[in-house]
């Protein structure tokens, strides 16, 4: 029995595609068919980086490949991309048509490695995964083959982080997420290593990955592979936070948990926190009187299309900061079953006295349908992708675009994590209400 799945948000393995992009002077190498590369970049693209669109190397393989291989044609592509694009770091990514064909991509790039080109291959045919899972794939290929090679060191800075906290791209606030994530961690006295992203010192980062003392996952499940492979690999131990802090509570909770195992100056860290949450509540009392005053037009209920991590995190910060009531949740990023438990039960303790029902499914269309036969959802929240649009406005809601593909927004360094990023959930939640106001 077929069955059809409406408006996924997310891409197949070569979405991975965009996890190079983010990394500071680095290009993916394409051995796939023409159009695969572009079909990821218009549903996960938000400007095409350093070297990503349509300026992205390609096989573009055709019948040619399929019937007499594609591995001189591969060949000749990597020597132009040497010739043309000056990086740091090039990955060769395969599409569906090489992997079922065979071709070895393995054969062909490691005659360039072994010249200590900086070129890393990663076999990501779409049918294998989807991209939040190649996402680890890729920066477990590019540890193996480019970091073990020419890596900095392996003693242990001390205060040293390595973070691994979202899916570059898959999140539309990827950056501004990290350059937040990065700006509370140094400031109760850590060195980071974001890896990805405008904060991120490119390849020089990735070369010290093995001198970090601790890994920091920020994620319900993507990523935490990275990081239980380098505890493995390197013997670094990894602290799990597992899922986006925002506002106030939550991102002061992260940051005492990250102190506590990292063994830093805890008064030092404690000074840090205390100046942020006086910030932080210095603005939510300033717009305390416009909560009263137009508390009958504010959403009471939301709902959350959203993959987990980010869920999880905005569910309890709209509720246990804001007031806003959790209607049911859904989590759209296939997540795998071995983590479903985890956070469900997070759901259940959203808050101490509240918990919110939550399903796992990647079927948006048919999310869309529960929503509209859910006596609640008039004037409700929803926090989800630009593919819910028609569904607000036909219920009378509010909507607030957090996952691909975004299309009504434009995103530049806009994040939503941590103090500042509670701050703008704010701003773009009542922005939007007062917009109603005629």
């Amino acid at each position: 029995m077929l069955k059809f799945i409406e408006q996924p948000r997310y891409s197949c393995a070569l979405g991975a595609q965009q996890s190079v992009i983010a990394i500071k002077r680095a290009v993916p190498i394409l051995h796939s068919g023409p159009g695969c590369g572009d079909k990821i970049n218009r549903l996960l693209g938000q400007g095409e980086g350093y070297a990503g669109g349509n300026t992205v190397p390609c096989t573009n393989a055709s019948e040619s490949e399929i019937v007499f291989g594609g591995e001189q044609k591969l060949g000749n592509v990597i020597e132009g991309a040497f010739k043309v694009i000056d990086a740091d770091l090039y990955v060769v990514l395969t599409g569906c048509t090489s992997d079922i064909i065979g071709d070895d991509i393995g054969q062909v790039t490691s005659a360039y490695q072994e010249q200590d080109r900086p070129i890393v291959y990663v076999e990501t045919g779409g049918f294998k995964s989807n991209n939040y899972v190649s996402h680890e794939t890729v920066v477990k290929a590019i540890i193996d083959q480019y970091v073990d090679k020419f890596k900095k060191g392996t003693d242990k800075i001390k205060g040293l982080v390595n973070v691994f906290a979202t899916v570059p791209y898959q999140d539309p606030f990827w950056n501004g997420n990290l350059e937040e994530i990065k700006r509370i961690l140094e400031g109760i006295g850590l060195g980071v290593n974001i890896l990805f992203g405008a904060e991120s010192g490119g390849i020089n980062e990735w070369q010290s990955i093995p001198q970090a003392e601790y890994n920091v996952v920020i994620s319900a499940w993507a990523g935490l592979g990275i990081a239980q492979y380098l505890e493995g690999k390197y013997g670094t131990p990894y602290i799990h936070f597992p899922y986006l802090p925002i506002g106030g509570e939550e991102t002061t909770k992260f940051l005492r948990q990250v102190a506590e195992v990292t063994g830093i100056d805890r008064s030092y860290a404690e000074a840090f926190i205390k100046k942020e949450e006086e910030k932080f509540y210095m603005h939510i009392e300033r717009m305390a009187d416009f909560i009263l005053e137009f508390r009958y037009g504010l959403p009471r209920r939301f709902y959350t299309i959203l993959d987990a991590s980010y869920g999880v995190g905005l569910s309890k910060y709209l509720l246990n900061e804001l007031g806003i009531l959790p209607a049911k949740q859904f989590i759209i990023d296939d997540t795998p079953e071995e983590f479903q438990e985890a956070i469900q039960e997070q759901f259940n303790k959203i808050s101490s006295l509240r918990s919110a029902k939550v399903s796992f499914n990647v079927d948006a269309g048919a999310i869309q349908e529960e929503i509209r036969k859910d006596d609640h959802k008039h004037r409700a929240l929803i926090v989800g992708s630009a593919w819910e649009r028609d569904l607000a406005t036909e219920i009378g809601g509010d909507l607030l675009i957090l996952s691909v593909p975004v299309a009504y927004r434009l995103v530049l360094n806009c994040g939503y994590a941590g103090y500042n990023g509670g701050l703008r959930v704010i701003e773009d939640i009542y922005g939007k209400v007062l917009d109603t106001y005629r």
